[in-house]
């Protein structure tokens, strides 16, 4: 019998374990994320963010967080962080970006913590 990967008895501190459990829990945020890898669907993601939404069934809840670019709690509600990257890209908010939010950050405070300070 194969041992679970991780003793969910023990939880790892300020981590986010993506799990079946969370990825059926996002599974509509992770859908609509990954739909955005077409040039066609970023346009009309766009064009009218709170239809696209729709389409993808997201609950008033998930669709508070997208709004809200509150990328911790989208990730809190299952969305998979490659997924969100996409999002964050069509939002106008870069993996720096996303960071220094996810952290309570200045994008400024957040670049100087990093090695290459011309990186965005």
């Amino acid at each position: 019998m194969a041992l679970p990967q991780r003793d969910r008895t023990r939880p790892i501190a300020d981590s986010h374990v993506f799990d079946l459990r969370l990825s059926w829990k996002g599974y509509r945020i992770n859908k609509l994320c990954n739909s955005l890898s077409e040039a066609a669907n970023r346009d009309a993601y766009r064009a009218d963010e709170e239809a696209y939404m729709t389409r993808f069934g997201l609950s008033d809840d998930q669709k508070a967080l997208v709004r809200a670019r509150d990328f911790t709690g989208l990730l809190d509600a299952g969305a998979n962080i490659y997924f969100l990257l996409k999002l964050g890209v069509v939002t106008g908010n870069g993996l720096y970006v996303m960071g220094a939010r996810m952290r309570g950050e200045s994008y400024e405070a957040f670049l100087a913590t990093r090695n290459d300070k011309g990186a965005v």
